[in-house]
């Protein structure tokens, strides 16, 4: 899902943590390491946001619809629409072969695939739990390897142009339904997971999992909520922190 930079290290946008009702789980302390939950943009990426990586190409601006949207104004489908709708080329909407061409140019996180590649060889599972793009999400987890994916899109048309409607499989305000889901899908109990997020979208993950990484945090709040905080842009670092539960 689109969200704008949060340029100050303190939030200045309203905050959805008034919108959305808490988060009633406890939380579970880390036991034995089995799948470690990815966001993408920021984490796996080296972009703010999938989405405002279209717009900045574009030349457009979601500010009101974000704004609208943390107030709980507009839902996720609305959200996504008012998004897409702004991408235009010749006064038509574009293809899904552009929006990939353009995100073609979106490079890994430093250190991404040797991080990956070290939880690979220790058997652990992983997962991109994010509110970007699918089209991007998907390439990611093919050149990183990653197991599973939980990214959003939008729906194209029997020509292959973007239609508006949304593919919603990642409430942005409740990343926390996707770490239950996943938990159940692949029997791993919830303190045997651990994410890595960088913005406060990403705290209902943090609020249930074993372990919690916030990697180059952009916000405060989300340092609050973490276990753990990386600084820098290499994926590597966050590994002393797994291989202590790695049995």
């Amino acid at each position: 899902m689109p969200f704008l930079k949060m340029k100050e290290k303190k939030c200045k946008f309203y905050c959805y943590r008034k919108t959305r009702a808490e988060n009633q789980s406890d939380k579970k302390v880390m036991d034995k390491l089995e799948l470690v939950i990815f966001d993408m943009d920021g984490v796996l990426t080296d972009i703010i946001s999938s989405w405002k990586y279209i717009h900045d190409h574009f030349k457009t601006s979601n500010k009101r619809s974000v704004n609208d949207y943390l107030k709980g104004k507009i839902d996720d489908m609305e959200f996504i629409k008012a998004d897409s709708s702004l991408w235009v080329e010749n006064d038509k909407p574009i293809t899904r072969k552009k929006l990939i061409d353009i995100l073609s140019n979106v490079t890994l996180m430093n250190g991404a695939n040797k991080c990956i590649n070290i939880l690979k060889k220790n058997k652990i599972k992983t997962a991109i739990v994010s509110a970007g793009l699918d089209v991007l999400a998907n390439r990611v987890a093919k050149e990183l390897g990653i197991d599973y994916i939980y990214s959003n899109g939008v729906k194209i048309d029997k020509d292959g142009y973007l239609t508006g409607t949304g593919i919603l499989n990642v409430r942005l305000m409740y990343k926390d339904e996707v770490v239950k889901k996943l938990s159940k899908r692949l029997h791993v109990p919830l303190n045997r997971i651990a994410t890595v997020g960088n913005s406060c979208f990403d705290i209902p993950m943090f609020e249930l999992a074993g372990l919690a990484i916030a990697f180059n945090p952009e916000d405060d709040c989300i340092k609050k909520s973490a276990d753990i905080i990386v600084k820098g842009k290499d994926l590597t670092k966050i590994l002393p922190h797994l291989e202590k539960y790695i049995k």
